[in-house]
């Protein structure tokens, strides 16, 4: 009875791509290691081309060596310590974190929370249902994104802009809101702002919306949107 051979990273196909290790060389063929965390790894000279590698956890990751033409990055996060080859176009590849463009991207319910957005352009982008609670999106450019039923929770908004978004039933609760101007947002019907931070500079505003706005229910913090203005 002869073993088993040894598994190498010749038998990548076979695992699961979330449990998806860097591979240890090269490799004929597609490596997928889609949805896998490689968090703060310090990566050698790989070549990545035409690797699936979307939603991978990329964050404090050093991938200076590696080469990355072709490669799948949507979706995979990143941030401020990732470190990319020298003239790669990390902020255009799909990929999220800060200064990414996301222009019209679909990240309906996607689970974004604690993320660093700073700078990021998410103009137009689709974000019903997405968890951004505890996400920093200072400066972020949100004109046009549709965030119904969007969580942000404790979520750093600090020069954020809303122009014409869709804001119904967003969970803004305990967000920062520091120079956020919300007067050209498109609706906030159902929205709960309790205990947002810079609320005072926004409420007179607020509360001049339209009563269809303000004394709608929201069904997951159970109070109105003109109830949580008032604290």
């Amino acid at each position: 009875m002869t073993s088993a051979p040894p598994i190498t990273s010749l038998f990548f196909e076979r695992t699961n791509p979330e449990q998806q290790k860097p591979p240890v060389n090269r490799h004929k063929g597609t490596f997928d290691a889609r949805g896998a965390d490689w968090r703060n790894l310090q990566l050698s000279e790989l070549d990545l081309s035409k690797a699936r590698l979307c939603r991978v956890d990329l964050r404090g990751v050093d991938l200076q060596s590696c080469r990355l033409e072709g490669t799948d990055l949507r979706l995979a996060r990143y941030d401020s310590h990732t470190i990319w080859p020298q003239g790669f176009d990390f902020r255009g590849c799909g990929a999220i974190g800060p200064q990414a463009r996301l222009n019209g991207a679909f990240l309906n319910s996607a689970d974004i929370s604690g993320m660093d957005l700073e700078g990021a352009s998410l103009m137009g982008a689709y974000l019903s249902g997405a968890n951004l609670s505890g996400a920093c999106l200072r400066g972020a450019r949100l004109a046009g994104a549709d965030l119904r039923h969007a969580l942000l929770r404790g979520a750093l908004c600090e020069e954020t802009r809303f122009l014409n978004c869709q804001l119904d039933y967003v969970d803004f609760r305990y967000a920062e809101l520091n120079n956020v101007d919300l007067s050209s947002a498109g609706s906030i019907r159902g929205a709960d702002f309790s205990g947002a931070i810079y609320l005072d500079a926004l409420r007179a505003s607020l509360l001049g919306r339209s009563f269809k706005e303000l004394d709608c229910w929201n069904p997951l913090t159970r109070r109105t949107t003109r109830e949580s203005l008032h604290g």
